[in-house]
């Protein structure tokens, strides 16, 4: 199975951590951690794991590790089942 490509837009230095709706054809992601080191993208990773329920291993960040606008693949998944679990994720 391929990987899951799915486009993001990171908030760095939020007051909370949390995945928001859909930016556009992007998904909302606010972390608390400082875009320093790649301590945002780690936070990013973690999050969007817990939210979609996959194991943080299955999840990367594919382009953009410096930039607010960045593309994570998810492997082991279809898209279908992802973006059920993002619907669900998002109340």
């Amino acid at each position: 199975m391929a990987d899951v490509r799915l486009p993001i837009r990171v908030t760095p230095r939020a007051s909370r951590n949390e995945v928001g709706g859909w930016q556009g054809k992007r998904i909302a992601v606010k972390v608390t951690a400082a875009p320093v080191e790649g301590a945002a993208n780690e936070a990013v990773l973690k999050l969007l794991a817990k939210a979609l329920g996959v194991r943080a291993g299955d999840i990367s960040i594919v382009s953009g590790h410096s930039g607010r606008d960045k593309v994570a693949a998810i492997r082991g998944y279809s898209r279908k089942e992802l973006l059920q679990r993002l619907k669900k994720a998002l109340g």
